[in-house]
């Protein structure tokens, strides 16, 4: 019976989401996919939690910058959210959310980049022999699933440069996600114009319907003559 049940909410669940999908030939809302399922807020969800904890283990309570680097971390994840959500009806909120979190992760890194400058750590280049692998790990997609362990098992330095090659990551995505947002606006229009253009659309739908139900009304009536005579 419970099985039965669960099969019903599904189907009823998937009837529903395929008539979302359906979209009228008016529509003015643009269809964006949830935003965490963005690669971009799912790096900074990281480097939020990576933060948080980095806070806790490493700097004493009552630093002051534990706050500003959770704040920034919170504000790169969150912008990003609060950004995808108001795409659908104003693509200059959604510009300026995005630009926002790009600059409180700029903010975090500057934090990270001072922790390991003022305490004599190394901040690994290029030319470090740790740098690639730490750059794949940060690419991969097992760290999504162990990154909760696996900082457990890192020394403050480790973290950091962990830290700091997830932010590089998620601006340069950021930075993309930027241009494509701009483009997009320039094709096709903020929301106002959307708009116009739709009711346009409709009217002139409208028209054209009216015009060829007149035009058969009128041959139905010419027939009917024909017939008469």
């Amino acid at each position: 019976m419970d099985n039965q049940k669960n099969q019903n909410v599904r189907n009823n669940q998937s009837v529903q989401n395929s008539r979302s999908n359906q979209k009228s030939p008016f529509a003015f809302l643009p269809q964006h996919g949830h935003y965490r399922y963005l690669r971009v807020y799912q790096v900074t969800e990281m480097i939020f939690d990576i933060t948080f904890y980095f806070t806790q283990r490493f700097l004493q309570k009552g630093d002051r910058t534990i706050d500003q680097m959770v704040q920034a971390a919170r504000s790169g994840k969150q912008n990003i959210a609060e950004g995808n959500q108001a795409a659908a009806t104003s693509s200059e909120t959604e510009i300026k959310l995005t630009n926002v979190a790009k600059a409180s992760l700029e903010e975090l890194l500057d934090d990270y980049e001072d922790y390991l400058r003022v305490r004599n750590l190394q901040q690994w280049g290029n030319l470090h022999p740790r740098y690639e692998k730490m750059r794949d790990y940060a690419r991969g997609e097992e760290i999504k699933k162990n990154y909760g362990k696996d900082i457990q098992k890192m020394n403050d330095e480790e973290i950091a440069n962990l830290s700091i090659t997830l932010i590089h990551q998620a601006m340069y995505m950021l930075h993309k996600l930027l241009i494509t947002m701009q483009e997009r606006f320039v094709t096709e229009g903020g929301i106002k114009e959307r708009m116009f253009q739709s009711r346009v659309n409709y009217r002139n739908s409208r028209n054209s319907q009216n015009n060829q139900n007149n035009q058969n009304s009128q041959n139905n009536q010419n027939s009917q003559n024909n017939q008469k005579k």
